[in-house]
């Protein structure tokens, strides 16, 4: 199993010096992936819900640094790490520039990137940047998606979308990945899953083993070998010396979180339920006192080193798992407690899963 990490996009800590020292720190502890989010603007008022802020509003003034930058510069200071987009919402750019942009990085740092991909959630956001109809945004992930693989493998090539169209044109170099960089796609709703299985990709996961296992099946519909698909969950985790500090410390900001991912859930309302995810919620006491959280189906990893690595192993009894993504930054937690938390992972938990 494998083991990713998110760098900072916003905030104090994105800048040059925090992005790279982060890299590099994860590097040298043996984290396998950095995975970078994907927002360009943010409008002053929205309507959307943000899932990662106390108060449901992105944080900073609507700073946040460039995915495809952020990996460029990640990939020169690093040799070994996996660059992944975590995930990168499709409509908002050009696709034959995205194209472009995705093979030169390829190329330069060595084959290894990771395109992890999404359809996107803030509607004014697709608005500022002038993104085909929001309302459209799976067709047009489709489109995009069908023109990457397209200019990543046939030169001269020519296409005639309903959103786009190119004709005879060449986009080199291809990627060094052959026949392309692998392609995750997060999907929670069973169409969603049907659909990554369908197209072949690799799945981003967040939610109970059951999700992994409607995956395999709609791979075996589809003709294709589960073992040959990649699973990557997102598991919220927060180590420390006691399970009691551990809790104390995560607690609040890992309620908030909570809290806006079940709010945001409830407006899509994609799955049967989804709209009463926010009743019954306990409070930050009740999860200190009680020392468990669920966060999607799957308890939240907050304990000692030995609790983490025994609520890994349950889940790996569970459920098939070929890279987990540790989500340590929750919601105001203070950098130094992030960093500790990381840093206990990488040397108490992770040798424990080495074969």
């Amino acid at each position: 199993m494998r083991y990713g990490f998110y760098l900072p996009t916003r905030g104090p800590t994105a800048s040059r010096d925090g992005v790279l020292s982060l890299a590099r720190e994860g590097e040298r502890l043996g984290f396998h992936s950095a995975m970078i989010a994907d927002h360009i603007v943010f409008p002053v008022n929205s309507d959307s819900h943000y899932p990662y802020t106390v108060d449901r509003k992105h944080p900073g003034g609507g700073d946040a640094l460039e995915t495809f930058s952020i990996l460029g510069v990640v990939g020169g200071a690093t040799e070994r790490l996996r660059l992944v987009t975590s995930v990168l919402v499709l409509p908002y750019r050009n696709p034959v520039l995205t194209a472009k942009m995705v093979a030169s990085l390829d190329v330069l740092c060595g084959g290894r990137v990771t395109l992890g991909i999404g359809v996107g959630w803030l509607k004014e956001e697709f608005t500022a940047l002038g993104s085909p109809d929001f309302d459209r945004r799976g067709a047009v992930s489709d489109e995009w998606i069908a023109i990457f693989k397209q200019l990543w493998t046939t030169s001269p090539a020519s296409f005639a979308g309903e959103f786009y169209q190119y004709e005879n044109i060449r986009c080199e170099p291809f990627p060094l990945q052959k026949p392309h960089p692998p392609i995750w796609l997060g999907a929670v709703a069973e169409k969603a899953i049907e659909r990554a299985a369908k197209m072949g990709f690799h799945f981003q996961v967040t939610g109970p083993t059951s999700s992994v296992e409607y995956y395999d099946a709609c791979l075996e519909k589809a003709g294709r070998n589960p073992q040959e698909y990649n699973t990557a969950q997102l598991r919220w985790i927060h180590i420390a010396k006691s399970r009691e500090q551990a809790w104390e410390t995560a607690a609040r900001s890992l309620h908030h979180t909570a809290e806006c991912y079940a709010k945001w859930f409830s407006e899509a309302n994609d799955i049967p339920g989804d709209d009463q995810q926010i009743v019954g919620m306990p409070s930050v006491d009740e999860m200190i006192a009680k020392q468990e959280f669920d966060m999607f189906g799957e308890n939240a990893i907050v304990g000692t080193p030995e609790d983490a690595r025994g609520m890994i192993a349950d889940y790996l009894s569970r459920g098939r798992v070929t890279h987990l993504v540790c989500g340590m930054a929750f919601a105001g937690l203070a950098p130094h407690y992030i960093r500790s938390s990381m840093e206990m992972f990488a040397k108490d938990v992770i040798p424990a899963f080495r074969k």
